[in-house]
């Protein structure tokens, strides 16, 4: 993946460098997995802002200021002004207009329309605001915790979690916000895998069209890679050695990498209705 000429959105908020040193609840392995069961992906955030507070354990933040990390910003600016260009593209040729989300850079805890979310929780996207919010201190984590590095696979976060913007603007997310006040949990868990599974095939369509930044067969291993890390089935394995089906919210490793490389092969919004399809 090529950056150097890309161009940068204008729609990233840098919110970073709020009370240095504040105590962020969590910590060790605990941590890890609560951020990535909600990493990619969004998930619903009105469930788990806030969840990681009663963890026991401390860890100290550090204090970053706008404009310290600026090769972090001006990467996530990048990749947000290429997720812009193709989905108003996709968006005009299928007579819509994008409204383009804004991504809001933070550490420690940030404020958002969804309620109070600490760094702990991940990446996110609330359809409250239409805004992305990401602590860049997470691309670590994937990094050095999960194996999942690479700048394609912080790219595929970005590009999955604007996969949840798509939905919200296309009416997606609240109708499974609304069926879900009807469902018993197990149900509500598959109706998540499948928003979840959907985000990432948006993600996948993205990346089809993503020609300025000339990706290659070694970024799609990157977020396959990614995609691999992150699924509920792997996840549970490693924290508790077994797996509960019934409790996925996000979908196995396999549905992950399935749905992501679908949107990349085909390009075809039309072909990522995860919610008509038996066979995920």
């Amino acid at each position: 993946m090529r950056l150097d000429d890309a161009e940068e959105s204008s729609n990233v908020e840098d919110r970073r460098g709020g009370r240095p040193g504040r105590a962020v609840a969590g910590g060790g392995i605990g941590l890890v997995i609560v951020a990535v069961i909600v990493m990619l992906m969004g998930g619903d955030p009105s469930k788990i802002l806030g969840a990681a507070q009663g963890s026991g354990g401390m860890t100290r933040e550090s204090s970053v200021g706008p404009g310290v990390d600026d090769e972090g910003k001006r990467f996530v600016s990048k990749i947000l002004k290429e997720t812009e260009d193709v989905w108003t593209d996709i968006f005009r040729k299928n007579g819509r207009t994008y409204a383009k989300p804004k991504l809001v850079l933070f550490t420690g805890q940030v404020e958002s329309a969804c309620g109070m979310a600490d760094s702990a929780v991940g990446p996110f996207y609330c359809s409250g605001d239409n805004q992305v919010y990401i602590d860049l201190g997470f691309f670590k984590v994937m990094r050095d915790k999960l194996g999942a590095g690479g700048d394609f696979a912080q790219a595929y976060v970005i590009a999955h979690e604007v996969g949840h913007h798509i939905q919200n603007l296309l009416g997606r997310s609240s109708k499974v916000a609304k069926a879900r006040q009807t469902s018993s949990e197990t149900e509500a868990n598959a109706m998540s895998v499948r928003l979840e599974l959907q985000a990432d095939f948006y993600a996948g369509v993205w990346a089809h069209f993503a020609k300025d930044l000339k990706i290659d067969g070694q970024d799609i291993e990157e977020a396959l890679n990614a995609a691999n890390a992150i699924g509920d089935d792997k996840l549970q394995k490693q924290a508790q050695g077994y797996v509960v089906p019934d409790s996925f919210t996000h979908g196995t490793s396999a549905q992950r990498m399935r749905w992501f490389t679908k949107g990349y092969e085909s390009g075809d919004v039309k072909q990522g209705d995860t919610f008509a399809t038996r066979s995920l």
